[in-house]
């Protein structure tokens, strides 16, 4: 007999989050280290799993439905009506109602409710970490008049961007108008100054990334290069490409050398 897991990522736009998810793939290893076969309820647009609307209910002795808040309404009562001839398990929940008013399950190890509080448990957890690539770009360069050489150069980013995993964050260094929010040359600098690397078609992207150790991978998106050739020649910079000989493995290769110990001891 099999375990179902479910939660929040079981049901279409139910605001599944990151959370969800670790405890989710937690309570998978769990069952992974004891042997137990088990398939995890997702829906779009969540893959790799099966849709509790469409599996058989007596395939599963074991239901547990982890992390979040649990209320007595729909769709949980769809869900759990389905699998009644389960052993419904509750972990990592936060009860909405009180127990002696609404406990679906066969056994409760809930986050808090009207009993008890306990530590959610994504505090276990243990997902990778990735880098934080913030991505510096410009947007108009009336003075060099480039429309295609620009968007060459941001559709490599965007590539690599989708070539891996990376936490990214777009950082506009524009002040009369700036899309994130930010204010003062202070709020962009220290936003900068906590990447791990930086991509820019900016010059002041990799100035103030390489001010800060933080290394660049610099893309010249004027053809023919300009100021951000030339200053990286000044500052003795390597990671700097032009569009004409842009690929996406220079960009790959320029992005993993970054990543090294040698990357950030030279922006140093």
């Amino acid at each position: 007999m099999r375990t179902l897991v479910a939660g929040w990522f079981s049901f279409r736009e139910m605001g599944a989050t990151a959370g969800d998810l670790l405890c989710r793939d937690l309570v998978c290893d769990w069952l992974r280290q004891i042997g137990r076969d088990y398939d995890v309820a997702v829906a779009p647009p969540f893959e790799g799993g099966v849709n509790w609307e469409t599996v058989d209910p007596a395939s599963y002795s074991t239901v547990v439905f982890v992390c979040g808040p649990l209320g007595n309404g729909w769709p949980v009562t769809d869900f759990f009506e389905r699998f009644t001839g389960c052993r419904l398990v509750g972990l990592s929940l936060s009860m909405l109602e009180p127990l002696d008013e609404w406990n679906p399950f066969d056994l409760l190890l809930e986050r808090d409710s009207s009993r008890t509080s306990r530590p959610d448990i994504s505090f276990l957890s243990e997902a990778a970490k990735v880098p934080v690539v913030g991505v510096v770009l410009i947007d108009t360069q009336p003075e060099y008049r480039d429309a295609d050489a620009r968007r060459m150069a941001h559709d490599a980013v965007e590539r690599l961007i989708a070539s891996r995993d990376m936490a990214v964050v777009h950082i506009d260094t524009r002040l009369d108008q700036n899309s994130r929010g930010l204010r003062t040359p202070s709020e962009i600098e220290s936003l900068i100054a906590r990447m791990d690397v930086v991509v820019t078609t900016r010059m002041h992207g990799m100035v103030l990334a390489l001010k800060n150790g933080v290394p660049a991978v610099v893309i010249d998106s004027v053809a023919g290069g300009a100021k951000i050739t030339r200053q990286a020649k000044a500052i003795g910079w390597p990671c700097v490409m032009g569009v004409e000989a842009l690929t996406d493995g220079a960009v790959a290769e320029a992005f993993a050398y970054c990543l090294t110990l040698n990357a950030r001891d030279k922006a140093k």
